[in-house]
């Protein structure tokens, strides 16, 4: 008979304490799993603690960077699961060193600990073509795992959205100061956003299927959006009304120069090149679907939930009432 995600008993889940990360970690919890949160600061994990009973799960120090910390994190672990990733490159934190080699790393140590099973997050759009390298970096990271561990499993989120998003926050943030809001390229550029809950759920189902062993799924939301429709939504919850201004791709670029300078860039060069290539589930592509998650979770749904503390004239006051610049 099939061994199920149930009769496993210890899990490491790398990157466990970022937004997707700590869904993971709640939903395998209530799964009774035993959790390992593998992190470079395990007192800033320490909040996951209460997604289990007593000691069921654990913070415990890896640097993806370090051969024997993922070692040590690994071992004895009948499941590890890799959601390690950033968005921009600082200082030693390239896209290189995260997405490809620690992602090689964490596989190695698991086939080497034999670990039964592995999930890799990746994202839609990786591919070694692509003109930006965060997402060449991506697939180089899918290729390096499945060589290291060939029954791996292989998700790629669209743009992923709940309450810790750094994507609706962000431009509801931006949307309290600024009477206009940039369209980059105009806006078109669509996108198929995914709740974060799903993900997670998509990461436990994955472990449910054997047959998703050595596959790779694309998981995007119920609908396809374009930016402007994105923030446009976004906008109507937060009760603001803001100029959407098209930015042509030059313009952008000069943009991406500048703002790729600060500590938290607000746009990168190449974030830009990424926003050139639509971010949707491919036609031919497993999704959702087909790990048993039919009724994904639509961004009309969800975001009314989070997006309250945003609101012109507070939280109580009700979306679609713009109240003005």
């Amino acid at each position: 008979m099939a061994q199920r995600a149930s009769d496993y008993k210890v899990v490491t889940v790398f990157g466990g304490s970022g937004f997707i990360g700590r869904y993971v970690v709640r939903d395998l919890a209530r799964r009774g799993w035993r959790v390992r949160v593998a992190t470079r600061h395990p007192d800033e994990a320490a909040f996951l603690r209460t997604a289990g009973s007593v000691g069921q799960v654990v913070p415990v120090f890896a640097n993806i960077r370090d051969d024997a910390s993922v070692r040590a994190a690994v071992e004895g672990s009948d499941i590890v699961v890799n959601l390690v990733g950033i968005l921009y490159e600082r200082g030693r934190q390239s896209f290189a060193a995260t997405h490809r080699e620690g992602a090689a790393r964490i596989a190695r140590a698991a086939a080497e600990a034999g670990v039964s099973r592995v999930i890799q997050i990746s994202a839609i759009g990786a591919s070694e073509s692509s003109p930006s390298l965060y997402a060449r970096t991506k697939a180089a990271g899918e290729k390096a795992v499945l060589e290291a561990f060939p029954d791996a499993t292989i998700l790629r989120p669209s743009i992923v959205f709940g309450p810790e998003d750094s994507f609706f926050n962000l431009f509801a943030r931006l949307a309290r100061y600024s009477p206009v809001l940039p369209l980059i390229g105009g806006g078109r550029t669509r996108f198929q956003p995914v709740f974060v809950g799903d993900v997670a759920e998509a990461v436990v189902a994955a472990l449910d299927k054997p047959e998703t062993k050595g596959r790779i799924y694309e998981l995007g939301g119920p609908s396809v959006y374009s930016f402007k429709e994105l923030l446009q939504l976004m906008l109507r919850e937060v009760n603001r009304r803001r100029l959407l201004v098209p930015v042509p791709w030059g313009v952008a670029k000069i943009q991406a120069a500048i703002l790729g300078r600060l500590p938290r860039p607000l746009l990168t060069s190449d974030q830009l090149a990424q926003l050139k290539t639509d971010n949707v589930v491919a036609p031919d592509a497993a999704t959702l679907a087909d790990l048993g998650i039919d009724r994904p979770a639509a961004v009309e749904v969800i975001l009314p939930t989070y997006m309250d503390i945003h609101r012109a004239g507070g939280r109580f006051s009700g979306p679609g009432r713009p109240a003005g610049s």
